[in-house]
């Protein structure tokens, strides 16, 4: 029985870490994408007015990823903080 608990505490241990390690690389991924969006933003912003009418929609299409990349990557962080808090 003993030998069980301190199988199922090594998975466990295990299981923790690659979460840890894939809410890192989550967290990563949204910063990535909210650079680039931003970055895109910035661009657009810089071009002729004529290029920002004709770039209207997509303007507001990457508004809209930006904010969600943003709220998405606050829930990750909150979770990678809940996996953290358990691999002390």
């Amino acid at each position: 029985m003993r030998r069980k608990m301190e199988d199922l505490n090594t998975e466990r241990s295990q299981i923790i870490s690659a979460s840890l390690e894939a809410r890192l690389k989550e967290v990563m991924h949204y910063q990535i994408n909210i650079d680039n969006y931003s970055i895109a933003l910035e661009m657009i912003e810089g071009m002729e007015p004529d290029e920002q009418a004709e770039l209207a929609g997509f303007v507001e299409q990457l508004k809209g990823l930006l904010a969600s990349s943003v709220l998405e990557q606050k829930k990750a962080k909150i979770m990678l903080a809940v996996i953290e808090s358990q691999v002390k």
